[in-house]
């Protein structure tokens, strides 16, 4: 039996995202429907937040800083902590976080690092384009190659989670010369994910929010609902929360996300990434060829753990895993001091191989 064709291929893949979008919005629009017929004035209420909290100015964490990209026009505003010339350290971050997911490894590797954690295109005090097709992911890998130059460097130590891990694979596939060492956490290579999602149904079903988030306006309204209980949930619930055992985050903390997202529009860009995501999928298969760590929380709700092994494959360098049974998605903030120290064994090893 001979295979499909490519064009029965693509049809059936963009019946599957549009079919599995339908039924998103069809479970969030219960639950709506759930929330109001319980307690419909709390539903609706959500806090005016004009103030922002006193630990996104700490300064202990480093300097706020802007930067304007002249091809885009675009501002971007970063976090630099260490001193100026030392080796770059940029770090990129996921869904729904900012700069501030980031404030363990500000701390810890400033000492060394001039470490910058940005704002990606569309979050917090970074310019956010009104059209979606300014978050196509040719643009935003584009961003951190232009961010790089116009920080005065011309390569780097990239590190993502979540969102910003699928970033920063795409910049060490596309601008390998740029990137000196790869960690990446909770993020499988690229090809790896699309390949799994679409044989894995359990992981289809973890990762329902991609096909939600390609309604309009909806998504955003439902994470604004009893004052954005959902945002408060992924942090700190039982089921996609940081775990028993893990740094949980502090009431001030939860308010510097609130903070954040609870601006007028400040969802929207965030989630447009997402909305462009099934135009450039399936995408082929690339191969990685610079050192790479690859940290992976066990009890990430999102992303199921055999997509880590399986991206060995695609790595044509030194390839680390490490796995932390009781950590979460948000390992970085979950499992702070044990990540800190995972990277710095990582980039000492690769100095001492080096020099071997």
């Amino acid at each position: 039996m001979s295979p499909p064709s490519p064009a029965w291929t693509a049809l059936l893949f963009w019946a599957l995202v549009y079919s599995y979008c339908a039924v998103c919005a069809c479970i969030e629009l219960l639950k709506l429907l759930w929330s109001i017929g319980r307690s419909p004035g709390k539903t609706f209420q959500r806090i005016v937040r004009e103030n922002p909290p006193a630990c996104l100015s700490d300064p202990s964490l480093g300097t706020h800083c802007y930067v304007r990209i002249k091809d885009s026009g675009l501002r971007f505003h970063y976090v630099a902590a260490g001193e100026r010339g030392k080796p770059l350290m940029l770090l990129l971050h996921g869904f729904p976080e900012f700069w501030y997911s980031w404030r363990h490894q500000l701390r810890e590797f400033k000492s060394e690092y001039r470490v910058v954690a940005l704002d990606l295109r569309g979050y917090g005090e970074t310019d956010a384009p009104s059209h979606q097709e300014n978050y196509k992911l040719d643009c935003l890998i584009t961003d951190i190659k232009d961010i790089l130059e116009s920080l005065g460097y011309n390569k780097c130590m990239l590190i993502g989670h979540d969102w910003g891990g699928m970033i920063a694979w795409l910049v060490a596939i596309c601008y390998p010369e740029m990137v000196t060492k790869l960690i990446v956490v909770n993020f499988p290579h690229p090809s790896v994910f699309t390949e799994y999602i679409l044989r894995h149904p359990s992981q289809l079903i973890k990762s329902g929010y991609y096909f939600f988030f390609q309604m309009p306006w909806f998504p955003e309204f439902m994470f604004t609902v009893n004052d954005f209980k959902v945002l408060k949930n992924l942090f700190t619930s039982r089921t996609t929360g940081i775990g028993r055992k893990g740094c949980r985050l502090t009431a001030e903390d939860i308010e510097a996300y609130l903070y954040i997202f609870s601006q007028p529009g400040a969802l929207t860009g965030p989630i447009n990434h997402y909305r462009n995501i099934f135009s450039c999928l399936p995408l082929q298969h690339h191969e990685v060829t610079m050192p790479t760590l690859l940290l992976w929380g066990e009890r990430d709700a999102f992303m199921e753990v055999e997509m880590a092994e399986t991206t060995r494959i695609y790595v044509k360098n030194h390839f680390r895993l490490t796995i932390l049974s009781e950590a979460s998605h948000w390992l970085q903030q979950d499992q702070p001091d044990i990540v800190n120290k995972l990277i710095w064994t990582f980039l000492k090893e690769e100095t001492i191989r080096k020099r071997e």
